[in-house]
C-alpha cells in the first residue's frame, strides 16, 4: 500500500503542533512585555523618551543609530548579555524573541523520538545535526555574523 502524499506525516503534525503552540505563546509574551515596556511598568535600560533625542554633534536621533553605535553609546551588553538586564522593560521583550528563535530546536527535539521509532536513520541524523547547528549558532561561541 502506498502512502498518501496529500496527508501530513506524524512527525510533520508533531512539528507543526509544537510550532503553532510555541508561536502563540511567543506572540503573547511579545505583547505582554511590550505593554510592560510602553506603560512604564518596569524601568527601562534606555529611557523611552531619550530615543527620539539627537545627540550633540549628530544629525541622527538615538533610534536612528547603527546598532553598534547605539550599544556603545548606552553601554548595552551584546550577545547573551541582555540576560543580565532582563528586568528592564526595554529588554524584557527579548524573552519572547529568544523563545521564538529557539522554537525550531524544540520542534526538532519533539520529532526526534518519532524518527527514531520509525528507524528513519537519515532524518534522525539530519534532525540531530540541525539541533546541533542551531544550538551552536544561538550560543554565540562562533562570534560570526557581525552582531
Amino acid at each position: 500500500m502506498t502512502e498518501d502524499r496529500n496527508k501530513a506525516s506524524e512527525e510533520q503534525l508533531a512539528y507543526a503542533g509544537v510550532l503553532s503552540i510555541g508561536m502563540w505563546i511567543g506572540l503573547a509574551l511579545l505583547i505582554v512585555t511590550f505593554i510592560a515596556y510602553v506603560s512604564g511598568l518596569l524601568p527601562s535600560y534606555v529611557p523611552i523618551e531619550k530615543l527620539s533625542e539627537v545627540p550633540q554633534g549628530s544629525t541622527v536621533p538615538y533610534w536612528g543609530m547603527r546598532a553598534h553605535e547605539f550599544n556603545e553609546t548606552f553601554n548595552v551588553p551584546t550577545g547573551w548579555g541582555w540576560v543580565s538586564i532582563i528586568g528592564k522593560g526595554d529588554y524584557l521583550n527579548f524573552v519572547g524573541i529568544a523563545m521564538l528563535g529557539g522554537l525550531s530546536i524544540l520542534c526538532y527535539l519533539v520529532i526526534l523520538p518519532i524518527l527514531i521509532r520509525k528507524k528513519d536513520t537519515s532524518y534522525v541524523v539530519i534532525a540531530i545535526l540541525e539541533v546541533a547547528v542551531l544550538v551552536l549558532a544561538a550560543s554565540g561561541i562562533l562570534k560570526s555574523g557581525g552582531h
